[in-house]
């Protein structure tokens, strides 16, 4: 019988190679396997098209998937099927943009494997006379990382090296973030370990295109030891960028990244960008969007040039990088050209990019480039909180904890966006509505030791105009205290209310 490989090899000898090494790299680098799978949709995409006679009218993925759909190529399952696929592959060329762990990667790689062997045989007969054949599916394994180290290393391949740099550079975020969560811990721990929430403090610093990937929980074969630090593994994986720079342009790019954001010390932003620039004009994706971005907002080394920043940013954006699809889109608003605006935020949003789902939302709130849809919006702003985007979780958690309708599940998730996002920004708005929920019991209780440590968080951390929101708040809080103590509370209560009444003191 058929293996899975050799299935797809029947359909078509040219996305065989393709899912054979998206299924390869399943366990040990998941982020690559869903570019592979973003490059298998790609070529399927065309496949069809080419079979039944469409012309492209644009390089943007997801267009041609609607193309596909309203020229009735195929079905809405399969459109719904190859959407999904599309945009797994984005989350796996920008994790960090998407706050989603190793093991959450794994597991959609996974799934998305699954997904295609699923949509060919349903396409199957498109292509060919009759049925799919049976076929047995062989299980994943973890060779592929044994293999790239040995590459690597024993064969100087510059593929391997750049793809232990990427596995690296992801480790490296990981530790670093544990390490952030760490030193929040040992903070919060300070205050009154007992009365703190238990929710995860895991924290992580989201930017633009050169940052890295997300969070791992998970081990492989190219796992650190507990010894190692953040800047240990940034250091390593710098050092496989370098060696692999020379003959692979991602990796020039990610080499530029590296030198950018001083992975093996000092930062070194000319010499940084001078290489992402020369990535860029090779046509390497994730350098075109990046770059494209210095020129919206300038860099060190380059000035606004907005005419260079659409060529750009409109290259990577038909390369379906949703970073940039997004930042066309926040050109196109500051140019108060809306429509265009919304057309390539929405685009952005559909490929599931956080940051353009919340900005989607208030656009659609506000009717700038579509009608008002009210509905719509909050569809959108809740499906960039739930996937981690800070200004939607505080808008998000606010709205709740001003409902009086609210459930405690309702209550419950607008506390844990509150505290996502004063680890991630020590957001002083979030920390003042925190402190008032807890002083005031909106959350189903009241904790005066974590309100009054919120509360001079906050102030530590404000400026002049939220000071003097903080001063009453501040002071009520104080009376608060005073008229619970002249209540004779048990000693234990005692000891709370005088620990919250030092931190305020």
């Amino acid at each position: 019988m058929l293996n899975d490989i050799e299935f797809i090899n029947g359909f078509s000898t040219e996305l065989s190679d393709d899912y054979r090494l998206a299924k390869s790299y399943v366990r040990d680098i998941p982020t690559q396997a869903l570019v592979y799978i973003r490059s298998f949709t790609h070529k399927l995409a065309a496949q069809l098209a080419v079979q039944h006679g469409v012309t492209f009218t644009s390089a943007n993925l997801y267009d041609r998937i609607e193309q596909l759909n309203q020229r009735r190529v195929i079905d809405v399952a399969a459109v719904r099927a190859l959407h999904r696929l599309r945009s797994d592959g984005n989350r796996g060329a920008h994790p960090e943009k998407y706050h989603l762990t190793q093991t959450q990667l794994v597991n959609i790689a996974e799934k998305s494997i699954h997904q295609i062997l699923q949509i060919i045989e349903k396409l199957y007969p498109s292509l060919h006379p009759g049925v799919a054949p049976h076929y047995q599916f062989e299980a994943f394994d973890s060779y592929a990382g044994r293999d790239l180290c040995y590459r690597a290393v024993m064969k100087n391949d510059p593929e391997a090296q750049y793809l232990v740099g990427m596995s690296l550079k992801a480790k490296g975020l990981m530790l670093q973030e544990q390490e952030r969560a760490m030193a929040q811990t040992t903070d919060y721990s300070r205050v009154a370990t007992s009365n703190l929430a238990t929710s995860d403090l895991t924290t992580s610093s989201p930017i633009s295109s050169s940052s890295t990937p997300a969070k791992s929980n998970t081990s492989s074969l190219l796992s650190t030891t507990v010894e190692q630090t953040s800047a240990d593994v940034f250091a390593q994986a710098a050092h496989w960028f370098h060696i692999a720079s020379a003959h692979h342009q991602a990796a020039l790019f990610e080499h530029g990244v590296s030198l950018l954001h001083g992975y093996s010390g000092a930062e070194n932003p000319a010499t940084g960008e001078a290489f992402i620039a020369q990535a860029a004009a090779q046509g390497i994706v994730n350098a075109q969007a990046l770059l494209g971005f210095f020129y919206l907002v300038g860099s060190d080394q380059f000035e606004v040039d907005i005419n260079q920043a659409e060529t750009l940013l409109t290259l990577a954006a038909n390369a379906e990088d949703a970073e940039a699809m997004s930042n066309l889109g926040v050109l196109f608003y500051q140019n108060q050209q809306f429509e265009q605006a919304y057309l390539w935020v929405n685009k952005a949003a559909q490929t599931g990019y956080p940051h353009a789902q919340y900005h989607l939302a208030l656009m659609l709130e506000q009717g700038e480039g579509c009608q008002v849809d009210i509905a719509t919006s909050q569809q959108w702003m809740q499906e960039a909180a739930e996937q981690g985007q800070l200004d939607a979780m505080l808008r998000c958690s606010s709205d709740i904890l001003h409902d009086d309708d609210a459930s405690q599940e309702q209550l419950n998730i607008a506390e844990h966006y509150l505290h996502e996002v004063i680890k991630y920004g020590r957001n002083v708005t979030a920390m003042i509505e925190l402190s008032v929920a807890l002083a005031d019991g909106i959350l189903g209780r009241i904790d005066v030791v974590q309100a009054a440590y919120l509360l001079q968080q906050a102030n530590l951390h404000a400026n002049e105009i939220q000071r003097q929101v903080i001063e009453p708040l501040w002071q009520s809080l104080l009376m608060q205290i005073d008229s619970v103590i002249a209540l004779n509370p048990t000693e234990d209560e005692l000891a709370t209310l005088q620990q919250a009444k030092c931190l305020l003191a």
